[in-house]
């Protein structure tokens, strides 16, 4: 049997997160329902926008960056809490506090058992997916970021696996998801990509998707937008364009909804269930399950946004949603 695999989008465990954490149980971040869902899975993944360390300074290497975001190491408890047994560290925040943050980072996640993709100590490492056992199936994640490009690996320097996705996908990206699709039953890709708070996939994305999709990917998962998109689906399989946010405590935008984001649960190969969104209700710096205006809220703007990408939308519970080809 097809393992079922959790994929939640950005989580932000830095600045007012991590001043709960001071005080709080790491598992306290999620509220006892998200934390059952996500755990029910054989394989929880998330977009770790932020890193784990005590180490380092704000970097310099962006002009103008507002954001600085470095979780502590107590952190590391709020994921094992949901399941997450691999993160994609290819974003805009891995090296917020340089070098010395970010291996730590790598460090402490190896520790902790859990996989990292797009991050390393070089671009080779950087760009190479992993592979990560669920349920006795081999599960490939290739996780990519097109910004920003001061936070590109090199050949002997720490940093993300980065590419311009708008220009189409690199060589190196192409083959990576080829050699784990040889490798491994399931492959994911994960990007972080596209400008913030935009309600939908620009026409790059779907066609970067498409191309993920034909050079090895079995799903496609996308975030940074901070709000989560429609989904698509074609001959290849379904794109999550974008998951939106799991955890933080940022602003909300009151049209857009950041506040209002969506767990996927991945099962592929059952014939009834093989795509479900579960909506979710960020409060600040911790996250429930969505209800009552939230959940309605989620599922118009679902059916609006699946709608135009020609996918079918079932609401079979309360804040869940069960996606299908149109």
């Amino acid at each position: 049997m097809s393992p079922t695999i959790a994929l939640l989008g950005d989580v932000m465990l830095g600045r007012m997160v991590a001043e709960r954490l001071a005080d709080a149980d790491p598992e306290d971040l999620w509220a006892p329902e998200v934390r059952e869902l996500c755990s029910s899975a054989d394989l929880a993944i998330c977009n770790l926008e932020c890193c784990i360390s005590t180490r380092g300074k704000p970097t310099e290497r962006v002009r103008g960056k507002p954001f600085f975001f470095r979780g502590p190491p107590a952190a590391l408890g709020s994921l094992a809490a949901v399941g997450v047994r691999a993160v994609g560290l290819a974003n805009n925040h891995a090296l917020d506090y340089e070098e010395e943050a970010l291996l730590e980072t790598l460090r402490l996640l190896r520790d902790a058992g859990i996989a990292v993709a797009g991050a390393g100590h070089t671009d080779a490492e950087a760009r190479r997916g992993v592979v990560v056992e669920a349920a006795g199936t081999r599960v490939g994640l290739a996780a990519v970021s097109d910004h920003p490009i001061e936070f590109a690996a090199g050949p002997d320097s720490p940093g993300i696996a980065y590419a311009d996705l708008r220009r189409g996908l690199p060589d190196w990206l192409a083959s990576n998801l080829a050699r784990l699709r040889g490798e491994c039953e399931l492959v994911i890709a994960f990007p972080h990509w596209g400008p913030n708070m935009t309600p939908e996939p620009a026409l790059w994305q779907r066609r970067a998707a498409e191309a993920m999709k034909e050079a090895g990917a079995d799903l496609v998962a996308g975030h940074s937008a901070h709000v989560f998109h429609g989904v698509g689906w074609d001959r290849l399989g379904p794109s999550l364009y974008d998951l939106g946010d799991a955890l933080d405590d940022y602003a909300v935008n009151p049209e857009l909804r950041n506040d209002l984001g969506v767990i996927a649960l991945w099962s592929p190969g059952h014939p009834e269930r093989e795509l479900e969104l579960v909506g979710a209700a960020l409060d600040f710096c911790r996250t429930r399950l969505a209800e009552g205006n939230e959940a309605e809220w989620i599922a118009n703007r679902l059916s609006d946004a699946c709608g135009r990408l020609k996918t079918r939308v079932e609401r079979v519970a309360e804040q869940r949603f069960r996606i299908a080809p149109g």
